[in-house]
């Protein structure tokens, strides 16, 4: 069979693998019935939804002609390292890194990191949008994940907190 459209086909394949893995990743935790389930039960239902996801739209790439094939383009290298990195850095700066003596720096600067940081993956950096985005977004997870859902996680920067 021909492929009519090479990012569906990719897309599908990329689908396929990853709800695979995590169906098969999900086997290692007990799945349970539909009426008790266990903690690997939600996991492997995904899974297999996204796998069949991914089937359908393989087929459908085999099957459905598309304009001019659909070409995969490059890749655009600038925002995927921006944004993994952005993820990276919030992870390092919420734990912190004791490998590297990096003390956590608590929920709101990491925020503010990631949000300056994945910022820069765009065509157009502006700071004051950025920092008016983290700002908005330090206020809403600090009353939606400390206030409201009672959290406990360092908010503040060890050297301000104590």
């Amino acid at each position: 069979m021909k492929i009519k459209s090479q990012r569906d086909f990719f897309a599908g394949l990329m689908f396929t693998v990853v709800g695979a893995a995590f169906a098969i990743g999900a086997t290692n935790y007990t799945v349970g019935s539909g009426a008790r389930m266990g903690p690997g039960y939600f996991p492997m239902l995904l899974g297999i939804l996204l796998s069949l996801l991914g089937l359908g739209t393989i087929f459908s790439s085999l099957t459905v002609e598309t304009a001019d094939g659909e070409p995969v383009g490059k890749i655009a290298w600038k925002p995927l390292i921006f944004i993994i990195g952005a993820n990276l850095l919030f992870g390092a700066l919420l734990g912190g890194i004791t490998a590297w003596s990096l003390p956590a720096m608590g929920l709101i600067a990491a925020i503010y990191a990631v949000v300056i940081v994945s910022s820069l993956a765009g065509a157009h950096f502006n700071l004051k949008e950025g920092l008016i985005l983290a700002t908005i977004l330090a206020i809403g997870s600090y009353l939606a994940f400390v206030m409201a859902l009672k959290l406990q996680f360092q908010v503040w920067p060890t050297f301000i907190s104590g």
